[in-house]
C-alpha cells in the first residue's frame, strides 16, 4: 500500500527566477563579476597600508575640537541655512508649473515632453556636478550653492508631483471635466485636494536634504559651511574642523527633527 502524499503545510512565494540550474548560474555569474571588478580597481595595498598612520595622526590632531572662532563657524551654518531655505522656496513654486504640465493626463503631448525633458536634464547630474558649473560661471559664493539645490528641488519635487498626478483616480476629473469646468477650477476641486498633502510632505524632505546638501556643494565653492570645512582642511587646521563637522552634525540633527515634526502635524 503506498503512503500517503506529502503536502507542503507552508506557502512560499514563487522565485523570480523558477529554475533552479538558472538561478544558481545566475548567481555564480554575479560572483564572479564581482570579483573581477574588485579585481580591475588595481588597490595600492603597499600604499593604505601607510595610510593609516596617517589616518591615526589626522585623528590625533582633531582632539580637542577648536570652538574659539564660534563667529566664523555661526556664519557658515546660517548661510547654509538660508540657502537651503531659499533653494526650497523656489524650487516648491517652480515645480508646480513644471509638475503639471510635465503629467500626461493634464498636458498635451508636445508640453509633457518638454516639461519631461526639463525634468530628466535636471536630474540627470549629481549636486556637486551642478555645483561646480555654476561656480564657474558665477564664481565662488553661495549664489552658486543656492542654484545648485534649486535645480535639485525643482526636479525632485516636480517629478514628484507629475507622478502623483499621473496616478490620481481617473474619475474625480472625469467628473469635474464633465460640468464643463475650466482648468482652473479642474485644479482647484479635483487636484489640489489630493496631491495637496503628498505636495508638502516631499517638499518638507527636500528641505531636509537641501539643509544636507548645502554643507556638501560648499566643499567645491558654493558656499555654506562646506567652504569652510574645506578651507580649514586646506590650512591643517585639524581641530578647527572637527569643531566644524559637530556642527554639521548638529545641524543636520536639527533639520531631520524639524522635518519629522513637519510631516507629523501634517498627517
Amino acid at each position: 500500500m503506498s503512503s500517503p502524499a506529502v503536502y507542503p503545510t507552508a506557502w512560499k512565494p514563487p522565485g523570480l527566477i523558477g529554475n533552479p540550474a538558472a538561478r544558481r548560474g545566475l548567481v555564480a555569474l554575479v560572483v564572479l563579476y564581482l570579483l573581477w571588478s574588485f579585481g580591475t580597481i588595481e588597490v595600492d595595498w603597499p600604499r593604505v597600508g601607510r595610510g593609516f598612520p596617517r589616518a591615526a595622526d589626522l585623528f590625533s590632531r582633531m582632539f580637542p575640537p577648536d570652538f574659539s572662532r564660534w563667529e566664523l563657524l555661526l556664519k557658515g551654518v546660517g548661510e547654509s541655512v538660508q540657502m537651503a531655505l531659499v533653494a526650497s522656496f523656489f524650487g516648491m513654486a517652480l515645480a508646480v508649473p513644471v509638475g503639471l504640465c510635465a503629467a500626461r493626463n493634464l498636458a498635451p503631448r508636445p508640453v509633457y515632453l518638454l516639461a519631461r525633458g526639463i525634468i530628466v536634464i535636471t536630474r540627470t547630474l549629481h549636486e556637486v556636478i551642478v555645483a561646480i558649473i555654476f561656480v564657474k560661471v558665477f564664481g565662488f559664493g553661495p549664489l552658486a550653492g543656492v542654484l545648485t539645490l534649486f535645480v535639485a528641488s525643482l526636479s525632485f519635487i516636480a517629478k514628484m508631483l507629475a507622478e502623483d498626478i499621473e496616478n490620481m483616480p481617473p474619475g474625480s476629473l472625469e467628473a469635474i471635466r464633465a460640468t464643463g469646468a475650466s482648468f482652473p477650477k479642474l485644479l482647484v476641486y479635483a487636484i489640489t485636494p489630493q496631491i495637496l498633502p503628498r505636495y508638502l510632505g516631499v517638499s518638507i524632505y527636500r528641505l531636509d536634504a537641501n539643509i544636507r546638501h548645502s554643507t556638501v556643494v560648499g566643499i567645491v565653492g558654493a558656499g555654506g559651511i562646506g567652504q569652510v570645512l574645506q578651507a580649514s582642511f586646506n590650512r591643517y587646521d585639524y581641530d578647527f574642523s572637527l569643531a566644524i563637522l559637530i556642527s554639521i552634525v548638529a545641524l543636520v540633527f536639527i533639520g531631520e527633527f524639524f522635518s519629522a515634526w513637519i510631516r507629523g502635524r501634517l498627517r
